[in-house]
């Protein structure tokens, strides 16, 4: 397998390790987008959310308020976001992953958000809301 984030599970690559347990392994971003910047990755190879099964999920995901506690205590950063993407448009390793990007006064990350609200109406929502329930 040609994955980036295998062959740092792997040992083959190196990598700034954080946190390992049986299943997770944590490290240092290489792009540090904001100091501390950190990947928390399954050591199973799962390609993304889609193909991650519950139990992979809550091995992963209970891992994360350990780190976020440690960047925190580390940093002392005024907050935290807890990123993941999944295929298009920004997903760059196809190897589930969860990015803590610790924030900072003036830092230059922005994550924008555009409010749509104006666009929908109670039927709208309604809409929505059961195209979602009918597929779980």
């Amino acid at each position: 397998m040609n994955c980036i984030f295998c062959k740092i599970i792997d040992g083959e690559i190196p990598s700034y390790k954080i946190y390992e347990d049986e299943n997770v392994i944590a490290f240092l971003d290489i792009s540090q987008l904001t100091k501390g910047h950190t990947l928390v990755v399954p050591k199973k190879h799962v390609k993304n959310v889609y193909e991650m099964n519950e139990d992979l999920a809550s091995k992963v995901f209970q891992s994360v308020p350990k780190i976020a506690n440690a960047l925190k205590k580390a940093f002392n950063p005024i907050g935290l976001n807890v990123i993941n993407n999944n295929e298009k448009p920004h997903q760059s390793v196809d190897h589930f992953h969860i990015h803590l990007v610790p924030r900072y006064e003036n830092d230059e990350f922005k994550m924008e958000f555009i409010n749509h609200q104006d666009q929908y109406e109670d039927d709208d929502y309604e809409k929505v809301l059961n195209k979602i329930k009918n597929n779980l």
